[in-house]
């Protein structure tokens, strides 16, 4: 049965029970998000720490993430896309310097700004933590129906604008 047709049919229900599907509606979607989040987490962590990678923490690659291939950024840049004190990200840096996936230096044009950017082995982290989501997102939409996968995609925005909202 379709999300519309289940929806169609919710919408006809008394206003009596409503409340109560309307509950049953919340555990349910409460259950499934929260199963959701821990399981991409842990597929993300195994996914991650495979070879080479036993080193890295979601944290680090998270951290590689935001870093990107691309120019060196300051450290205030990379913090704010983590939501996390300058502070907070300097204790993540020191640790990917330390495995060689990050390297650290001083702004030319203010040397009280650090720049960071990804090592070699920091960019083939990032190349194959990309490919870890290629391969999850292509695992969920494949069996969908064009119609399904816009559905999906709406939902997934109206759960993340919900989350950015109450922020």
């Amino acid at each position: 049965m379709s999300l519309r047709v289940i929806l169609h049919e919710l919408s006809k229900c008394p206003q009596s029970g409503q409340r109560g599907i309307e509950m049953d509606i919340n555990n349910t979607l409460n259950d499934v998000l929260v199963k959701t989040f821990r399981n991409i987490n842990e597929i993300e962590e195994r996914a991650i720490r495979t070879g080479e990678y036993k080193d890295l923490t979601t944290n680090d690659i998270h951290v590689i993430e935001a870093i990107g291939i691309g120019e060196k950024k300051n450290m205030s840049t990379v913090a704010k896309m983590l939501r996390v004190t300058t502070g907070t990200l300097t204790i993540s840096i020191n640790s990917l310097v330390k495995k060689n996936y990050v390297e650290r230096v001083r702004s030319e044009e203010d040397r009280r700004v650090v720049l960071v950017s990804l090592t070699e082995k920091g960019k083939q982290a990032f190349l194959h933590h990309q490919k870890f989501h290629e391969k999850m997102v292509n695992a969920i939409v494949e069996p969908l129906s064009e119609e399904e996968k816009l559905v999906l995609e709406k939902a997934v925005q109206r759960i993340n604008q919900v989350f950015f909202s109450n922020r």
